[in-house]
């Protein structure tokens, strides 16, 4: 309702700004020219003069403080809000810290913000503090206050100072830094120590830059809560949960214990909006927002299977919560408690055979500042192989390389970051292992198992990783990194239907000019390049460059008009727009990026996600709760669960026809049951069953070739998108999966060929194997409608029950696509027979007809 008024201000102030846009003369007056002029008609121009310039002020301020606003809202991005809130946050600068008292009692009441004897301290302290930073010219311009917002044993204080710079000297910004902050207040340290006995002693102090939504009074008690831990868990939360909070939160929880303890705070819920930067919770092992005191800063929601619990050090914890948008998500319900210092423990001698450990406290996060130290001894003569089966110890702006705060150090090397797979091994009989953390930010550490080995013979009938692994003796001279330090493909001598890389790898001869580059170095495809004054197309042919972006569609395929320019010529890799207008660009629905002038190209983009926050098919693993969203179990009859499916709709399921049309008539809707957001196969809880209201397999399908294999079943009632319950994105016809690409397979079918089927839902990460490669190992037995993947080495496929089954890759844009559906394969993970899957793009066109998404 404000816009048109807005508009009708702007007009105004405009108009008044074109009918006085001339260079004025400002001239000031004498006392005789102040005097009262003669004629009325000066007085009157004065009076409209006045009038005018009134106007176009309450006009201008108005425009404002009402209608900028609603510009703001309704025409800046969020990306541009949040660049200009952070822009307004750094000309408020803010610094926090804490202090060490010298010859300060500590009172108990002192951790009580209304009483006497914290009023009284902290404004001293805060005295002393504006006293010391106002000595420097530049802090004393812009200082506005200090805070002391707490008080613990030691005796430590807490504050924050702030400073406001105005947009005139915003170039002073840089200026105001911790370190002119420091030198401040060191300064006013030393010089108050040679000052003959004054009120208050400062031995040491911290300053940070700290984010100034963080910086709370707890003197006006505005969401600001302290609480007190025992062994009882007790419980808080966000504002407004499970409703939802409230736009522009700021909330703050001083957590205390006794000195002997530690505290723990543990998630039980949280979901807030999926961007740190504006809506997260910071957790800090002080009382005070200082970084180098940060556990740590989430967001994003997490489901029960990868909870949040962190440790402090000490016996006291601050929990920041803030929100800036309107998201309407729940929030956070936490408890928290202690537990005495003495059961963090950690380190020790190992002299088992075999074993385990753990950082401290794992799963949960380990607590900061702790050092241990283990080990491990096995008999003289042997060795230890320790394998890592979980490290995760990242830290904002810390280079793994040089592990510079948390770490584990073995044999002279420190570790940290994210690490997919870590594997070593003694060079005797005795290996220690190191672990650090220092003050801030903390993970989930890691898990270790260790074992003793004869180093004459490492791995009895099996392959010996030079980091200590044991694979199978197949698997070496593969043309894959097994070992994870190829080790296991060096010194290879190729055999006759392998190609020899320069790099003295050994790849399949099907690789060889594929388009994939499978040596590393390039030279299984150096030979298969065209000429210099050629374009190679997608499939392979080569023409002269100047077909490329010609308006002709050259290559069969059209990709000599990719990437040029949005026209009439439509290719195999173009998306048709509602209008009929072809973009000429690889995957260009749901990127997030408006292609088509009439946006249809971003209009149904709402699947692809998983709302929680994530940390056996043949060589696969167990899947989390709510990984695969999209994932459906159907079982038949009294069979129990028989094939898979995917989510395309509330309505409709996507799988494939060969679980249906089979000799003893399994297309009959009465006859399945499907279940959605299920993972444990023997536990029903947040699943939703649905009957099916009708099966229809494509009209085209073969039971003998396979071709065609896919089927649409339409649900009885519509499904209630959840957590664990969501749609996956399916892809446009000229939606490209190249070969290469790793994706994933999910499904509860058999563990391995001939075995039972899995209790809990299996992942399997696989690659989309090339078409002409594809062909060769199936020999010609795929059509159009089909594609490879897995490893032509074997170890990792889809297998018995996961028929029917999402196919689905990760692309840039955020979203998960559907490549493929589980249709057929020779046996289970066996060498040089990958699994063969529907192509989901070759029949795009007939999903929309028969559902109409």
């Amino acid at each position: 309702m404000w816009l048109p008024f807005c508009l009708l201000t702007v007009f105004f102030v405009l108009f008044l700004h074109q009918g006085h846009s001339k260079h004025e003369r400002i001239d000031f007056l004498t006392q005789k020219e102040k005097a009262p002029p003669k004629s009325k008609t000066g007085i009157v121009i004065g009076v409209v003069v006045a009038l005018l310039i009134l106007s176009a002020v309450a006009a201008f301020l108005i425009w404002f403080f009402v209608c900028e606003r609603s510009v703001r809202k309704s025409e800046l991005s969020l990306t541009e809000y949040a660049a200009l809130s952070k822009q307004l946050r750094q000309s408020v600068p803010v610094f926090s810290g804490r202090m060490t008292l010298v010859n300060q009692p500590y009172d108990q009441n002192l951790e009580d913000t209304n009483s006497p004897e914290f009023q009284a301290l902290a404004e001293k302290l805060e005295t002393v503090l504006g006293n010391y930073l106002k000595r420097d010219p530049i802090l004393e311009k812009y200082y506005t206050k200090s805070v002391v917002t707490a008080f613990s044993e030691g005796v430590k204080a807490y504050y924050w100072s702030q400073f406001n710079i105005p947009h005139s000297d915003l170039e002073m910004i840089p200026d105001v830094s911790e370190e002119r902050i420091l030198d401040a207040l060191e300064s006013g340290i030393r010089q108050s120590r040679s000052a003959s006995a004054p009120d208050v002693k400062i031995s040491q102090v911290t300053a940070s830059l700290t984010d100034s939504r963080m910086a709370r009074d707890p003197r006006a008690n505005d969401c600001f809560y302290r609480l007190e831990a025992d062994t009882n868990p007790q419980n808080f939360s966000s504002p407004g949960y499970p409703t939802g909070y409230p736009p522009k939160s700021r909330c703050q929880w001083q957590i205390r214990a006794s000195e002997e303890n530690v505290i723990v705070v543990n998630f039980l819920y949280f979901y807030i909006e999926d961007d740190c930067s504006d809506d997260f919770v910071y957790i800090y092992d002080s009382l005070s927002p200082d970084d180098s005191q940060a556990i740590t800063k989430k967001c994003g929601q997490r489901p029960p299977s990868n909870p949040l619990e962190v440790v402090s050090s000490n016996n006291i914890m601050l929990i920041n919560f803030i929100a800036e948008t309107d998201a309407q998500k729940p929030g956070f319900q936490a408890a928290y408690s202690v537990i005495p210092k003495a059961d963090v423990t950690c380190g020790g001698s190992l002299s088992q055979k075999q074993g385990n450990f753990t950082s401290p406290l794992y799963p949960s996060f380990y607590p900061p500042a702790k050092d241990c130290k283990w080990t491990i001894t096995v008999a003289p003569g042997s060795k230890v192989r320790l394998r890592f089966t979980m490290f995760r110890m990242k830290e904002p702006g810390v280079d793994t390389r040089l592990c510079h705060k948390d770490y584990v150090e073995i044999m002279g090397n420190k570790y940290c970051g994210e690490v997919a797979s870590l594997s070593l091994t003694s060079d005797t009989n005795v290996l220690v292992v190191n672990f650090h953390s220092d003050r801030s930010h903390t993970d989930k550490g890691f898990s270790a198992e260790y074992s003793s080995y004869d180093p004459s013979n490492p791995c009895p009938d099996r392959f010996a990783c030079t980091n200590g692994l044991c694979i199978d003796q197949k698997l070496k001279c593969d043309g894959w990194n097994d070992c994870g330090d190829m080790s296991d493909e060096r010194q290879c001598n190729c055999d006759k239907d392998q190609f020899a890389c320069s790099n003295g790898m050994c790849k399949p001869k099907l690789w060889v000019c594929d388009h994939v580059n499978d040596c590393g170095d390039g030279s299984d495809e150096k030979i298969c390049g065209c000429a210099q004054n050629e374009f190679q197309c997608g499939n392979g042919v080569c023409l002269p460059q100047s077909v490329q972006c010609d308006d002709k569609q050259d290559c069969k395929d059209g990709s000599d008009e990719v990437g040029c320019k949005t026209g009439d010529i439509c290719t195999d890799y173009s998306f048709k727009c509602k209008s009929g207008v072809c973009v000429n660009k690889v995957n260009a629905e749901c990127d997030r990026v408006q292609d088509c002038s009439d946006n249809s190209d971003e209009t149904i983009c709402d699947c692809g996600t998983r709302p929680y926050k994530l940390n056996r098919i043949v060589g696969g693993q167990n899947a989390e709760l709510g990984e695969w969203p999209w994932q459906v179990s159907l079982h038949f009859s009294t069979h129990g669960p028989t094939c898979g499916a995917s989510i395309i709709s509330n309505t409709w399921l996507l799988s494939a026809a060969h679980c249906f049309v089979t000799s003893n008539s399994d297309n009959n809707p009465s006859s399945w049951l499907s279940y959605s957001g299920m993972q444990n196969q023997y536990s029903h809880d947040n699943v939703q069953s649905r009957k099916l209201k009708r099966i229809i397999p494509h009209p085209l399908y073969n039971q003998m070739t396979s071709d065609y294999d896919i089927a649409l079943l339409e649900l009885s009632e519509p499904l209630q998108f959840a957590n664990t319950i969501q749609p996956i994105c399916l892809p446009d016809s000229s939606h490209v999966f190249p070969a290469g690409m790793s994706c994933w397979v999910t499904g509860w079918g058999a563990l391995r060929e001939g075995g039972q089927a899995a209790q809990i839902l299996q992942k399997a990460l696989v690659k989309i194997i090339n078409d002409s490669v594809c062909d060769v190992v199936t020999e010609g037995q795929v059509t159009s409608r089909m594609l490879c993947s897995g490893y032509l080495s074997g170890g990792v496929d889809a297998c018995q029950g996961d028929s029917g089954g999402p196919l689905v890759c990760f692309e840039e844009s955020g979203k998960w696509f559907q490549a493929g559906i589980v249709s057929w394969g020779e046996g289970c993970a066996r060498r040089n027979k990958p699994g063969v899957y529907t192509r989901v793009t070759k029949l795009r066109e007939w999903i929309k007809q028969e559902t109409n998404i």
